[in-house]
């Protein structure tokens, strides 16, 4: 009997709760909360890949530098010497052929997981146009019907989707260079739509229903957010999705929102203003400091050292930021070695020093105030709600003691550095802060010597 009544209580339905719906304004889309998965994150991967990974010189755009508006000499002459009067860039997409046994999107996922990064971000479709998904409405300028046959889109979202710690997104250009629907929008002042309704949102909707991303980052919007009815299809997202409880999305709905509104702002791409910012922001960077896409003729000197790489990741999320790291694989569909021993090193920077990137926040202090290239981020204790931890990012190992004009000590304050077992003596400095004594350690042994995070327990600040 007492069984039965436990039943009955455990299967009571819940009440209904009305969940928020979200207009198509800019007022209520930006009340939305962002989804906490992201923010505690921190770190993603972006990844061009495309027909202009076949020329692979210049940069992703590389057709329109050929046959734009503004068309560079390097890349008008690089065509002469190397392809017949008569090539087209279509011609690139039947080479877009990764070959079976060297693309490999689990081998991809499994470099992305050891990076430390908890999202990845994969262009679907750039400016030319072509969709690395068999789109309903990109007819034979798809990876299905042309170059690589197969659905991109879908076999990295599942590869992505095997590790727990990874989550999978889409990057999608609002519009295409040479479409002639959308330059008849253009060309009508953005008046007409035929663009938008027909090749542009339904794409948008097609990639949400078919791949249900987390994250979806917009680009490319030349017209305004009322042109590319943006605040619609935003509602409908966040209202009637399949993913309107986690997915986030960024500021590119309009070339008059950007900056403005959206979940996240993105503003410029490698935006890191170095100043805590009130809305949360993503830093979109390049390990190619030149390009978003693969080039032949990149140097080891175009690639960001991994001590540079982690100085931007520290900077960024110090000022509530997220960070967003590209890698341009080749037309073969093969990421770089150099580009995989950086996203290994970073990887392996995370696993010793992740308490103090992830879940953390932003401190009253970003930077020191007293000794340069020393930036901060806090953490409550989990288990102890009552003590915060304060972690300051050192750039350059110091040689006797550690000045910090920001942390004021505590009666119960203790400092480690993450990585190394022992405690740090310190004092506190008569000009407010603290002065850490540096012992004569062998700092080189410390794993991942490249930037060094010392640990404050319980501040007075």
């Amino acid at each position: 009997m007492f069984s039965l009544v436990a039943i009955a209580i455990v299967l009571a339905p819940s009440p209904i709760v009305d969940a928020v719906q979200y207009e198509p304004n800019w007022d209520s889309l930006d009340s939305r909360p962002l989804p906490s998965w992201y923010d505690e994150g921190k770190i993603g991967i972006f990844i061009h890949w495309g027909v202009f990974s076949v020329p692979s010189f210049s940069s992703e755009w590389f057709w329109y530098h050929w046959q734009g508006a503004k068309q560079w000499p390097s890349v008008i002459e690089f065509m002469k010497k190397n392809y017949p009067p008569n090539w087209t860039y279509a011609d690139f997409a039947e080479q877009f052929d990764p070959p079976t046994g060297i693309y490999d999107p689990h081998h991809w996922a499994d470099i992305f997981n050891a990076s430390g990064a908890r999202y990845v971000v994969q262009v679907t479709k750039h400016h030319e146009g072509f969709t690395s998904w068999p789109s309903n409405y990109s007819f034979n300028w798809n990876a299905q019907d042309v170059g690589p046959h197969r659905d991109l889109v879908g076999d990295l979202a599942v590869a992505v989707r095997r590790y727990p710690n990874l989550r999978y997104g889409i990057y999608h250009s609002l519009f295409e260079w040479f479409n002639p629907v959308y330059l008849e929008d253009k060309k009508n002042k953005y008046k007409t739509q035929n663009f938008v309704f027909n090749k542009s949102l339904p794409e948008l909707y097609e990639l949400v229903n078919t791949y249900k991303p987390d994250v979806i980052w917009s680009d490319g919007c030349p017209g305004k957010d009322t042109y590319w009815n943006s605040t619609h299809f935003l509602a409908w997202l966040y209202n009637e999705s399949p993913v309107k409880d986690t997915v986030v999305t960024n500021d590119r709905w309009g070339r008059n929102v950007v900056c403005k509104h959206g979940g996240f702002l993105t503003c410029t791409d490698q935006f890191n203003p170095g100043t805590l910012q009130k809305r949360k922001f993503e830093n979109a960077m390049k390990l190619d400091y030149s390009s978003w896409g693969y080039r032949r003729d990149m140097k080891l000197s175009d690639v960001i050292p991994i001590q540079n790489l982690l100085r931007k990741i520290a900077t960024t999320i110090s000022c509530n930021g997220n960070i967003l790291i590209n890698v341009g694989p080749t037309k073969d569909g093969t990421i770089a070695p150099i580009f995989e021993e950086r996203l290994r090193q970073m990887g392996s920077w995370l696993q010793v020093n992740g308490e103090a990137v992830y879940k953390s926040r932003p401190w009253t202090f970003q930077n020191d105030t007293v000794t340069p290239g020393v930036w901060y981020t806090q953490r409550t204790n989990e288990t102890t709600t009552s003590n915060k931890n304060v972690y300051a990012f050192v750039f350059d190992w110091p040689a006797v003691t550690l000045v910090l004009g920001s942390p004021v000590p505590s009666s119960t304050t203790q400092v480690t550095l993450l990585g190394y077992k022992r405690q740090f003596k310190f004092s506190q400095r008569s000009g407010g802060g603290m002065i850490i004594n540096i012992p004569a350690i062998p700092y080189k042994k410390i794993p991942c010597d490249w930037l060094w995070v010392f640990k404050i327990t319980n501040p007075q600040n």
